[in-house]
């Protein structure tokens, strides 16, 4: 998916991927380590599903033992189109 076409959703959802991926943690060993279910994890991964709570970003966030700051510093959330239409 191009950045062109990613929704904030999108975007957040994939960071989550490669950053569990970079450091070999599955989703449910990510749920684990936030303090969240599973289903929490899986639900925020499922492409049906549109909405996104920054407390849950916060909690994985805290899980992974990383600021909001370092999460959302990279250039692809700084690339993404405005939501206002």
């Amino acid at each position: 998916m191009t950045v062109d076409s990613m929704t904030v959703k999108d975007a957040v959802v994939q960071r989550f991927q490669e950053i569990c991926a970079q450091r070999g943690i599955k989703a449910n060993e990510l749920a684990t380590l936030s303090g969240v279910t599973p289903s929490t994890v899986y639900s925020m991964m499922d492409k049906r599903r549109r909405d996104l709570s920054i407390l849950t970003i916060k909690k994985l966030c805290d899980g992974l033992d990383m600021t909001l700051g370092e999460f959302f510093s990279i250039p692809e959330f700084d690339a993404l189109e405005q939501e206002i239409r």
